[in-house]
């Protein structure tokens, strides 16, 4: 069996608290967050306009853009997300449910970078019985 992901990359400014933090980061402060949805598939579409791809990259920016504009770019995340403390992990997470309740298909993993050092990769584990 032949597997592929890829990864569809993003970008916004925000700002955030984190209010159970002991340090700086308790105060208001901004980041110019980096994100990439991934998507896996293990067959690439046959014929058509997509032939040879799992998804256009296109259409997952059509499931992203909602976000941004919505919720994410130059917004205050502890407002728009509803987080009470928006880590990159809470985000992370809190975007992939969002893309998952749209609907997206073959969503694996959604990664968030808030600086250029520092990041979080969130994935479902799928448990078989």
């Amino acid at each position: 069996m032949e597997e592929w992901i890829i990864y569809k990359e993003f970008r916004f400014e925000a700002a955030h608290i984190l209010p159970h933090h002991g340090g700086k980061c308790r105060r208001l402060h901004g980041h110019s967050w980096v994100g990439r949805v991934y998507v896996k598939g293990n067959e690439l579409i046959a014929e058509g306009s997509q032939q040879g791809m799992i998804i256009d990259y296109g259409e997952i920016k059509h499931y992203i853009q909602p976000l941004l504009d919505h919720y994410l770019d130059h917004y205050f995340l502890n407002e728009t997300t509803g987080l009470e403390n928006p880590t990159s992990e809470a985000i992370a997470k809190w975007i992939f449910e969002k893309l998952e309740a749209a609907g997206l298909p073959g969503l694996y993993a959604v990664e968030i970078r808030e600086t250029c050092t520092s990041g979080c990769t969130y994935k479902k584990l799928i448990i078989d019985n």
